[in-house]
């Protein structure tokens, strides 16, 4: 008899059974598919998601750095890239990779620009890239991995949209590249991409549009005669582009792509070792091994869908959006932060009055609504954020009307915290690190739960607010630490 192993039965159980466990694992899960959540889901419909599902099932042991192995992966890989080429206006010379999502794309477009600065114009210090505040945090998670310095400068107030004098301001001999969102993920602008990308051009730097979230949306949105800011490769000066296929492509995760202007810039961005004993290896992407599943399942969603129902799909979002919006702009309480260029936005309360966008969020929650509470940061305040989706489509008018619900009976009842005073607590514990930090902040913030009742995270969400950026990295570095044991 060998000694038991955790997690691991001594005797291989049936397939039902396994299933069966794998079922239990999953009744905590949010109901992803009935509309209600709206933050991170995008559900093509149960007839396109069956043919996604099979796709990536049948390919899921093929690995995409074999492609001697399997040539279906390099086929397939051309075929997604191209289409997504000609959806982003790629010009004949552009060229892209497939990635595992947009933090992936965004490491080796930056990882590209790095080398390329190095070898192409010479750096004197510690290369810089200048984005704005409501970049997405991936950009600051690459520049960690790289050695980069990021330069993060404001957005032009009321409209959360990226200020690009203030880049112009911030430029230096060590800065190779400058960033644009369409959309920024909060609040769902496109940042002045023709400006940003001139003025890399002006200095000759490169110039990342970051479209993982709203490039295909966008493309789409123009395909179905939509006014649409103009953010893609047509814009001289962009360099390169990222773009999730797992977003609004409704793909499976994980799927991004990664494009670049042609291939003398995709080649800093490429890799290879044949320095060991090992076989040679060659990468387009972090990533070594990877399953062609996610790759399957994007061209085949792409086949599915096919243009038509692509379009019909962001008409249908669209249309709920401006909805939506109509629906809050007659809530004299709640503010559209900015203007949102498709479907997703940022919901403030206006001052004075005596909710908290936390407290909101968790009435919400109550409801059955999975939402999504943003900081106040750089001037803007809290907010709630709605990404609409082809499953939310028709419980817009059912949000709107909780919305108002909720608000109304939290100002009806106002909840009153000393957020100082916890904000103080917290920093004092703070200042003693260790192991059971976790332990000594969960009491104070109730994030320890009474028997049989749940956790409130409205109060929690309040004090992180008020928190310093850095203390809050510090406190959320100590709950991930502590929650995979």
């Amino acid at each position: 008899m060998t000694d038991p192993v955790r997690g691991l039965p001594l005797k291989g159980a049936s397939k039902s059974d396994v299933m069966a466990a794998l079922q239990e694992f999953r009744k905590g899960d949010i109901p992803w598919r009935g509309g209600k959540v709206l933050a991170g889901v995008y559900d093509p419909g149960e007839e396109v998601y069956e043919t996604i599902r099979a796709a990536n099932a049948d390919f899921l042991t093929e690995n995409t750095l074999y492609f001697s192995y399997y040539p279906s992966m390099l086929g397939l890989e051309r075929e997604v890239v191209g289409t997504v080429i000609d959806l982003l206006a790629g010009g004949p010379g552009a060229v892209g990779n497939f990635t595992s999502g947009g933090t992936e794309s965004i490491i080796i477009a930056l990882r590209a620009a790095r080398d390329w600065a190095q070898a192409e114009k010479g750096v004197p210090g510690v290369p810089e890239i200048i984005v704005s505040l409501t970049a997405h945090p991936s950009f600051h998670k690459a520049a960690h991995f790289l050695g980069l310095k990021v330069i993060v400068t404001p957005f032009v107030a009321g409209e959360y949209r990226a200020d690009v004098e203030a880049m112009r301001a911030a430029i230096t001999p060590n800065t190779i590249l400058l960033v644009g969102s369409a959309p920024s993920y909060s609040h769902g602008v496109v940042d002045p991409i023709p400006a940003i990308a001139a003025l890399a051009v002006e200095h000759g730097i490169l110039c990342h549009v970051d479209a993982c979230v709203g490039g295909i949306q966008l493309s789409m949105m123009a395909r179905a005669g939509m006014t649409v800011p103009e953010f893609n490769l047509s814009v001289p000066g962009v360099t390169s582009l990222s773009v999730d296929l797992h977003k609004f492509g409704y793909a499976a995760k994980n799927a991004s792509i990664v494009l670049y202007h042609d291939k003398s810039l995709r080649k800093y961005g490429l890799w290879s070792c044949a320095k060991t004993t090992n076989y040679a290896v060659m990468n387009t992407t972090v990533m070594s091994s990877r399953s062609g599943g996610p790759l399957a399942g994007a061209w085949a969603g792409m086949q599915a869908l096919g243009l038509e129902g692509y379009i019909k799909i962001v008409t249908q979002v669209q249309e709920a959006t401006q909805r939506l919006m109509a629906h809050i702009g007659e809530i004299p309480e709640f503010e559209i932060l900015g203007r949102p260029d498709m479907c997703m936005l940022s919901v403030a309360i206006r001052p004075n009055i005596p909710v908290t966008v936390f407290d909101l969020d968790e009435a919400m929650s109550k409801r059955g609504w999975s939402l999504h509470p943003l900081f106040s940061r750089g001037g803007g305040p809290a907010s709630l954020h709605f990404c609409i989706n082809a499953s939310s489509v028709p419980h817009v008018d059912a949000i709107a009307a909780d919305l108002r619900d909720c608000l109304r009976d939290l100002i009806a009842s106002p909840v009153t915290r000393d957020i100082p005073s916890y904000v103080a607590r917290i920093q004092s514990e703070l200042k003693k690190p260790g192991p059971d930090l976790m332990e000594r902040v969960g009491p104070i913030l109730g994030l320890v739960a009474e028997e049989g009742q749940g956790v409130g995270v409205a109060l929690a969400s309040a004090v992180y607010d008020a928190l310093p950026a850095d203390d809050l990295d510090e406190l959320l570095v100590a709950f991930l630490n502590d929650l995979y044991v």
